[in-house]
C-alpha cells in the first residue's frame, strides 16, 4: 500500500472528455489516496478521438480552452454556473464529491505548440512538455515563453513549475536496455508510422535517440541520471520528471526491475545533482 506516491495521469485528452466528469473522477481518486491525485491535462497526439466523439478538428483549439476553463471553474467552485459554445451550460450546479486537497493540481500537458506553453504560463498552471523524440534541449525556447508569460501575468517564477515527461527505460547496463527496449519501441512507432507516412524505425535513428542529446531515457542508472540532469539544466530546470515505460516485448518482471532501479540507483543520483 503506497502512502507518498502521486497519482495522476500521463496525459487526460480533455478535448474529447468531459470536464465535469474528469473532476468526479479524480475527485474520487483524490478521496481514495487521501489527497495525492493530480490531473495533467492536454490535447493528446493523435486526432482519432474528435470524430470518435462528435467533435470537429476545426474547433482543435478552441474546444480545448473552453474544457480547461470549465475544468478550472469546477476546480475552484463547488457550486457552478457556467455557459460556453461546446456544451450544455451549468446552472448553480453542485458538482460533487470534492477532493481533499482544497485545489487538485491541475498540470498543462503540451507537445511543442507555443502558444500552448503560453496558455499554461498566463493561467499560471505547472506545465508538463511531452517530448517523446528529436532533442530536449531544443524545447528551451518554448519554455522560456511559458516562464516569460506566467510573469507577465503576474506569477511568481516559483510557481511556474516544469515536468518532462519522456520515453524512458532501465536496465543493469545501458546496452541490456536498449537491447530489451528496441523491438516493442520499433513495433509501436513503425505502425504508427504507416498510418502518418513515417518510415519504418531503424537501430540507428533509435541509438540516436537514446544518445547524449535524444529524448529516449534508456540506459543505464548513471547513464539516464546525467541525462536527466543535463536535461534539467538545458530547459532551465524542472522540478518532475515522469518515464513512460509501456512496451509491449518487456514482460513485467523486466518493468518491475526497471521501476526498482529507478528507485535504488537512479533516483538518489538525481537527487545528489
Amino acid at each position: 500500500m503506497t502512502q507518498r506516491i502521486r497519482l495522476t495521469s500521463a496525459v487526460t485528452v480533455l478535448s474529447a472528455a468531459d470536464p465535469v466528469r474528469v473532476f468526479q473522477n479524480f475527485a474520487s481518486l483524490d478521496i481514495i489516496s487521501k489527497g495525492r491525485a493530480e490531473i495533467v491535462a492536454g490535447r493528446g497526439s493523435f486526432i482519432e478521438a474528435y470524430p470518435l466523439f462528435g467533435f470537429s478538428l476545426q474547433d482543435y483549439d478552441a474546444l480545448f480552452a473552453e474544457k480547461l476553463n470549465l475544468l478550472l471553474h469546477i476546480r475552484d467552485n463547488e457550486v457552478v454556473s457556467w455557459k460556453g459554445k461546446f456544451r450544455p451550460a451549468l446552472e448553480e450546479a453542485e458538482i460533487y464529491p470534492r477532493p481533499v486537497q482544497p485545489k487538485i493540481p491541475i498540470w498543462l500537458g503540451v507537445g511543442g505548440t507555443p502558444q500552448s506553453f503560453i496558455r499554461a504560463g498566463s493561467l499560471g498552471l505547472p506545465l508538463m512538455v511531452a517530448i517523446i523524440g528529436g532533442e530536449t534541449r531544443r524545447f528551451r525556447p518554448l519554455v522560456d515563453l511559458y516562464r516569460q508569460a506566467g510573469e507577465a501575468a503576474g506569477f511568481k517564477p516559483e510557481d511556474l513549475k516544469v515536468g518532462l515527461h519522456s520515453l524512458g527505460y532501465i536496465g543493469e547496463t545501458s546496452k541490456e536496455a536498449r537491447d530489451e527496449f528496441f523491438p516493442g519501441y520499433a513495433e509501436v512507432f513503425t505502425r504508427i508510422g504507416k498510418e502518418r507516412g513515417w518510415p519504418p524505425v531503424t537501430r540507428p535513428q533509435f541509438e540516436v535517440q537514446t544518445g547524449h542529446h535524444g529524448a529516449l531515457l534508456v540506459g543505464s542508472p548513471e547513464e539516464v541520471a546525467e541525462k536527466i540532469l543535463r536535461h534539467s539544466e538545458a530547459l532551465g530546470g524542472i522540478s518532475r520528471l515522469t518515464f513512460q515505460m509501456d512496451n509491449a516485448a518487456l514482460p513485467q518482471s523486466k518493468l518491475l526491475r526497471s521501476i526498482e532501479l529507478i528507485g535504488e540507483k537512479l533516483a538518489p543520483i538525481v537527487k545528489k545533482g
